[in-house]
């Protein structure tokens, strides 16, 4: 029996968790900028980090007041026009910057590099899961041919900006994406002997790369890998052997050792490592706070993934579900990708973390992202009896 008094409702506590990681994100970030090399130590990057912080809660509040319909309609439109400015990177077009051998932001006046991959992270996850409910709204029997017909329209709209941004080249943000498609084809309805199937293909494919390395090292370096990018790995799997290589890894494992269980105190960072208000931001925080900084950071990012997944299952709208399940795979993965490869577990990619590392197009991506989620959470109805 439905509720006729049901009223929309605004997540406070995800609200809240996003807050406590905007104020650890400004003192993490506060505490790497005696660490920052003396070019960009007069740059207030906290500063910076609390603007995007103000626009992003801007935007969550234009993306709630908007009815979650209306982004299923203009899905495509969206998904066009992140396609139309990945093909403008590859034609190079005026504005068009190349920082570190990757051309993968615009140059913007007045604003700064602009990363339109993340965008495309975000309206890749709408345009998805639009196809995905109106699939299995349009077919309920579920054959081996609706499975098939699924994957297809998956495959043929996720691969156009995978590659786009594979050749930028961008190798996170790729796996990034990657790991948010499977995370919204696990919850698609389709069969599990199907996803079966991709994961087995998967394995195929990377144990084919694998000997195509082995066997055929040339043409592995000429079509695969660029050359820095087989140097991550080489620098993840014997730090100590490829000395250059290695070396952003061998600086983090001594910053994040060396904090022990309380760190070394407020920016009294002793150990060198690039980007330590961005890509390394968790590394920083390890040295200064210690144990315990890092897993006030790890308690916060668990808090709020489950709290998205909560969300998710409470949602009564299939499009909001699996807009949740894109999301929450986007998190989980970037999560784990930059705290991993920071202690070693996972090559040195070159991702952020997410809401923590100082940055503005990554920063607004995933508070929009979030924006969404809290969206989706407003919408659903509470019943008295389900």
């Amino acid at each position: 029996m439905k509720d006729p008094n049901s009223q929309y409702q605004i997540d406070y506590l995800l609200l809240f968790i996003l807050f406590a990681i905007g104020i650890v994100s400004c003192c993490a970030i506060a505490s790497a900028q005696a660490s920052l090399p003396p070019f960009l130590q007069n740059v207030n990057f906290v500063l910076k980090q609390i603007q995007w912080y103000f626009i992003g809660f801007i935007a969550i509040g234009v993306i709630m007041i908007i009815d979650f319909d209306r982004y299923q309609k203009i899905a495509w439109y969206l998904y066009s026009f992140a396609m139309v400015l990945l093909i403008g990177l590859e034609l190079q077009v005026p504005g068009a910057v190349t920082i570190k051998g990757a051309t993968a932001w615009y140059r913007l006046p007045g604003i700064g590099n602009f990363q339109p991959s993340e965008i495309m992270k975000l309206f890749l996850i709408i345009v998805i899961g639009r196809i995905i409910a109106n699939h299995n709204e349009k077919y309920f029997s579920q054959t081996i041919h609706d499975d098939f017909l699924l994957l297809g329209k998956i495959f043929a709209t996720s691969l156009p900006p995978l590659l786009l941004i594979a050749k930028e080249p961008d190798l996170g943000n790729t796996m990034v994406i990657s790991a948010m498609l499977a995370a919204m084809i696990l919850v698609s309805g389709i069969r599990w002997r199907f996803i079966f199937g991709l994961v087995s293909a998967t394995f195929v494919a990377g144990s084919t790369l694998i000997y195509i390395f082995f066997t055929h090292t040339d043409f592995f370096k000429a079509h695969i890998l660029k050359e820095y990018q087989l140097n991550r790995f080489y620098g993840w799997l014997a730090p100590y052997k490829y000395d250059a290589q290695g070396y952003q890894l061998r600086q983090a494992f001594l910053a994040t050792g060396s904090g022990e269980m309380q760190g070394k105190g407020w920016e009294n960072g002793q150990v060198y490592f690039p980007e330590p208000h961005t890509d390394f931001i968790f590394t920083n925080v390890a040295e200064q706070f210690g144990f315990l900084g890092a897993s006030v950071i790890i308690s916060l990012f668990f808090l709020l993934i489950f709290r998205m997944i909560h969300i998710a299952l409470e949602s009564n709208d299939p499009f909001g579900s699996y807009i949740c399940a894109g999301t929450i795979g986007m998190f989980t993965f970037q999560v784990f990708q930059n705290i991993g490869m920071t202690i070693g577990l996972l090559p040195i990619t070159g991702i952020t973390l997410p809401l923590m590392s100082y940055g503005g197009s990554s920063l607004l991506t995933y508070m929009i992202a979030i924006g969404f989620i809290l969206n989706v959470r407003s919408r659903t109805k509470i019943f008295i009896f389900k």
